[in-house]
């Protein structure tokens, strides 16, 4: 008896996904609860796992292909013992090159992002030869990517990328073009990016707002409460956790900027779920902070440093994805002197951090020394005036510049 494996229910509003890789091969037994493929979806990759148990009878769609919710991915015989399974063949994929099953294995159980996984997968790449930068002795995208540009898997790359002495003497002009080109399909959550970031453009009236803040203060109380904060919590003391405070003591200011529009009704969020923006292999991802007004400092920190982790695994969840009020987003990490952040629909606001740079400021008449930082507020003109923009961004200026205020009015 034979049972379909069906792409299963991914979330709300997420009706695609496209197949990374299959973890386990035609003719392989599998057990109930075992994953058996893996799917990338707009928002975070999804593990698909054995409902039943038994030999993997065919697999119907291969790496790379998209599918929707309910399509039918291949089948798995209920039948069949695990001494009875055949020999382990390759799942169908769209490259035209195959490894060994034994050097595929090995390949299997090397640390590796779910991204970098798909790039060496289309290249034919053995990840056991690819020296790995990222966390915990992670392969990432960038190393995958570094072994290509290398040449180190130059002699893996199949016949037809190799042409004849006369060809290589006398090329031709898509051959040419082809050594000065590269093209990648855009994976799923990239083409989900392109197409949220144009709809904000496209349904909000998006402007931005710009000040700049003194860090003196904040820099120096994790100075000197860092080591203490780290022993007693765990983790250290960055400044997410100022600027979510902040956020949050500002938006119940101007509540304009924790709303969203619903057909021609203002929703005025009495809860305060915080989205931190963080890079990713594929891009921009952003976590939520559930109730974030309810957490503490090392709460928050905790939070943040789980979400990058995740985001550098690929593990984020769609729960984890979902929703968010207001959002904050940090171009400094990156070198970012000044930006204008893109607001995340349905919110209405975004605030945008950048470089702390040493420059000249005015202090009581005299010219000093000073660690600022430019700030963005990005907001959507239908809901929030400018009046309300440019005071809620003032207030932030005044909680980051006296976080003891933080602290007094919670």
């Amino acid at each position: 008896m034979a049972t379909d494996i069906v792409v299963p229910h991914l979330g709300d509003s997420v009706l695609e996904a496209t197949i990374i890789k299959w973890v386990k091969h035609e003719g392989e037994f599998v057990k109930i609860g075992e994953t058996i493929l893996e799917l990338e979806t707009e928002k975070a990759n999804f593990e698909v796992a054995a409902e039943t148990s038994g030999v993997l009878k065919s697999i119907g769609r291969g790496e790379n292909e998209d599918v929707e919710v309910g399509d039918v991915l291949g089948s798995i015989d209920t039948s069949s013992k695990p001494a009875e399974t055949a020999e382990i063949k390759q799942p169908k994929t769209k490259r035209n090159a195959e490894t060994k099953t034994e050097a595929k294995n090995l390949s299997d159980e090397v640390k590796a992002t779910p991204v970098a996984r798909n790039i060496a997968n289309q290249s034919n790449v053995d990840l056991t030869e690819v020296k790995p930068t990222g966390l915990e002795n992670k392969i990432t995208k960038d190393d995958v990517e570094s072994h290509i540009q290398s040449g180190h898997n130059q002699d893996k790359i199949s016949d037809t990328a190799t042409e004849s002495i006369s060809s290589e003497l006398f090329p031709s002009l898509s051959q040419l073009h082809s050594n000065r080109e590269k093209r990648v399909k855009m994976s799923r959550r990239r083409r989900t990016i392109a197409r949220r970031l144009k709809e904000a453009q496209n349904s909000a009236a998006i402007l931005t707002t710009f000040n700049e803040i003194d860090m003196s203060s904040v820099m120096e109380i994790r100075k000197r409460r860092k080591e203490e904060f780290k022993d007693k919590y765990g983790v250290s003391l960055g400044f997410s956790s100022f600027f979510v405070k902040a956020c949050i003591g500002a938006l119940k200011l101007f509540p304009e900027l924790n709303s969203e529009i619903q057909d021609e009704e203002i929703v005025y969020k009495n809860y305060y779920d915080i989205g931190i923006a963080i890079g990713a292999e594929e891009g921009l991802v952003v976590p939520v902070i559930r109730d974030a007004d309810r957490k503490s400092f090392a709460e928050i920190e905790q939070e943040v440093k789980d979400f990058a982790l995740k985001a550098t695994d690929g593990t984020l969840t769609l729960d984890e994805l979902m929703g968010g009020t207001f959002s904050i987003t940090n171009g400094g990490v990156y070198g970012s002197l000044m930006s204008t952040p893109i607001i995340n629909p349905p919110q209405v606001g975004i605030l945008g951090l950048h470089k702390i740079e040493q420059r000249p400021v005015v202090v009581d008449s005299e010219i000093v020394i000073k660690p600022m930082m430019f700030v963005a507020l990005s907001y959507d003109h239908r809901i929030v005036d400018g009046k309300e923009a440019v005071q809620y961004l003032v207030k932030i200026k005044e909680l980051i510049e006296d976080p003891e205020v933080l602290l007094i009015e919670g």
